[in-house]
């Protein structure tokens, strides 16, 4: 056979049970009851005082894993793991501890051997398997994430599943003396392919595993993207919606999503204001002065914090002033109903102070006969007559 049509699968040696035939094991078996009856039933009741010591371990594991309050707890993962132990498994290992005690004849004792490997290696792929799950569940239900892991919990069994149970099977028929060199070439290859043609799906699929554990946003949550403002409504597989603030449905793949810088308003506790305005220059400078004392008592006694407040430009009709302060407060609703009732009391508080907001103005100023400048206006005295001379 050429190596083109080699296999995948074959067999290095024989199995140790095939030298036997029925006559010769049935006269073996006979001969060890004859001589090993006491040893026997010996060896039968301790197997059977391991099982129930088994047993009883297993439910104590099961009363750590629904202890109550104590759900996302180290201790409840390892007993979530542990009640997922199988009666076979504990029957083959009660037989594997006390089968050599009674001198088995060689085929018994290969049999117990060989089924005791088969299935305590499926028995750790379950116990691995139940433990990754149990602790991507406590991992994501710590900081109430539960309902972004019930988006991808699905594949996330299937993936560790297919990969555990893959795993455990070439181990299996490793030791069935199967030669796995071919079986396990073939799934690396078809992995890649897989991998390849899936490559934009396995992106989108990991950056949401990313977000479920490194928890940039949740579900609920008002983030801004590139220009964008929005509140997450569902994190998907493959796509993540969000809300915008005007309305309509955002829809983003995770990849995009996590590519880009990504501001967070749900932990914002206060909220920084900036309320610019200008007075005219004809203001006293012992008002300018006791501007920033004046808008402090005003921002501090309407739910405000002051931070600064002073003159920051010499505009073309106005001083510029600028006034600062947080509100402590993570609803925007409430940040624009402290902002509105300092802006009105600041209004009332100049009108009363007899202090004037400019407002863009213009003053022109025209040529005297002699080449002076003079005001617009003809004086009182009567000095000076504005002419306008048309052509």
């Amino acid at each position: 056979m050429s190596a083109a049509n080699a296999p995948l699968i074959s067999v290095k040696h024989p199995l140790p049970w095939q030298h036997y035939n029925l006559s010769t094991m049935g006269e073996e078996v006979r001969l060890w009851l004859d001589a090993n009856l006491i040893e026997m039933i010996i060896a039968i009741a301790a197997g059977t005082l391991i099982y129930l010591a088994l047993r009883v371990a297993r439910r104590q594991l099961r009363r750590l894993k629904n202890r109550p309050g104590d759900e996302h707890s180290f201790a409840t993962v390892i007993g979530r793991t542990f009640t997922r132990t199988t009666h076979l498994f504990m029957i083959l290992v009660s037989a594997r501890l006390v089968a050599g005690y009674a001198d088995p004849p060689a085929l018994l004792l290969t049999t117990i051997r060989f089924l005791f490997t088969v299935v305590a290696v499926f028995q750790v792929a379950i116990w691995v398997r139940e433990f990754i799950l149990a602790l991507i569940e406590r991992r994501t239900g710590e900081n109430g994430h539960a309902e972004t892991l019930s988006n991808a919990m699905g594949i996330i069994r299937i993936l560790v599943t297919v990969a555990l149970f893959a795993i455990a099977t070439v181990v299996v028929l490793d030791n069935l003396g199967v030669n796995v060199t071919g079986l396990v070439a073939g799934l690396g290859i078809g992995g890649i392919a897989i991998g390849l043609a899936a490559q934009g799906i396995f992106s989108d699929l990991f950056a949401a595993l990313s977000i479920i554990f490194d928890k940039p946003f949740r579900r609920g949550e008002t983030i801004q993207y590139d220009q964008t403002i929005a509140t997450v409504e569902r994190i998907g597989l493959k796509s993540t919606r969000l809300r915008a603030l005007t309305g309509e449905k955002k829809i983003i793949s995770n990849t995009n999503l996590l590519q880009k810088e990504i501001s967070s308003f749900q932990e914002l506790d206060h909220r920084r204001i900036a309320l610019p305005f200008g007075v005219i220059y004809q203001t006293p400078s012992e008002v300018l002065e006791t501007l920033p004392a004046l808008l402090e008592e005003i921002v501090n006694a309407h739910g405000g914090r002051f931070v600064r407040s002073g003159i920051t430009a010499y505009g073309a009709s106005s001083i510029d002033f600028e006034c600062l302060f947080d509100v402590y407060e993570p609803d925007f609703a409430h940040v624009a109903k402290t902002r509105h009732r300092i802006a009105v009391e600041i209004l009332k508080r100049f009108a009363d102070e007899k202090i004037e907001f400019a407002y863009p103005t213009q003053t022109s100023f025209t040529a005297a006969p002699d080449g002076r400048m003079i005001y617009p206006y003809p004086d009182l005295d009567g000095a000076y007559v504005t002419s306008i001379k048309s052509d």
